[in-house]
């Protein structure tokens, strides 16, 4: 959640700021801009509103997430430090059933689940996320950005632990999980079934839009711009002057 948040403030922060009028033909891109930078800068503007502190402006999402990874890390006693004994020991196979055992539920290792899950960790949020931080703060940006890391393992924790208690092993042997499940079955057990189901079906919306903008859309532009700035390309389908140019 923490990276969907991060993949959408940059996104829609870059898209909330209309481009002015060239003198020639609008590209491609600065016309899809320009359709929408109203909706985004709306969803912006709402989802990260912020409130003054001194001369400074705090998003309100910031210390939604901040305060929820410090109840976890006290809830759970510090699991964010005191837990990576059993992790390492996960990771090696200490708890894995023994070779040949198919009645063992789950598709993967514990070492294929890590990898899986650093895979899509590592990326958006933690490389173009923490440049554009440093960036837009400064290199005070880097301490903050530590401490709600370490804490946020908390949340992580929470998360990876809700994924499993409420997946899905269907009889085919495969497994189904994710937030999805665990808002629709774990609020399904505490009287909100209807509540789940909805938040089930708004992140899994969410989702779908985030995996176009952010996990694809984004990085691909981030690629580029990198291209032109290191080459000294031009940006346009077909720039007016030699220099590496793309589609």
């Amino acid at each position: 959640m923490t990276r969907f948040l991060i993949a959408a403030s940059v996104g829609l922060s870059a898209t909330a700021q209309a481009q002015t009028a060239p003198t020639g033909p609008l590209t491609l891109d600065q016309q899809i801009n320009n359709a929408l930078a109203p909706i985004s800068g709306k969803i912006a503007s709402t989802v990260f509103s912020s409130v003054k502190v001194g001369e400074a402006d705090l998003p309100v999402i910031v210390v939604w997430l901040v305060l929820a990874a410090v109840i976890f890390t006290l809830y759970f006693g510090f699991i964010n430090l005191t837990g990576f004994g059993q992790a390492i020991r996960l990771v090696r196979g200490d708890y894995s059933p023994p070779a040949g055992d198919d009645h063992a539920p789950g598709e993967v290792s514990h070492f294929q689940a890590l990898t899986a899950a650093v895979s899509g960790t590592v990326g958006l949020g933690n490389i173009a996320g923490v440049a554009v931080a440093i960036a837009a703060g400064g290199p005070g940006a880097t301490f903050w950005m530590i401490v709600a890391g370490l804490l946020s393992m908390s949340t992580k924790f929470v998360e990876c632990t809700l994924g499993v208690k409420y997946r899905r092993e269907n009889p085919d042997g495969s497994v189904s999980g994710g937030p999805m499940y665990y808002l629709s079955r774990g609020l399904a057990d505490r009287g909100l079934g209807g509540l789940g189901r909805a938040l089930a079906v708004i992140f899994a919306i969410c989702c779908i839009f985030g995996s176009l903008g952010g996990g694809n859309m984004f990085q691909s532009n981030q690629v580029v711009q990198q291209i032109i700035s290191t080459t000294g390309g031009d940006a346009s389908p077909w720039p007016a002057t030699p220099g590496f140019w793309v589609f």
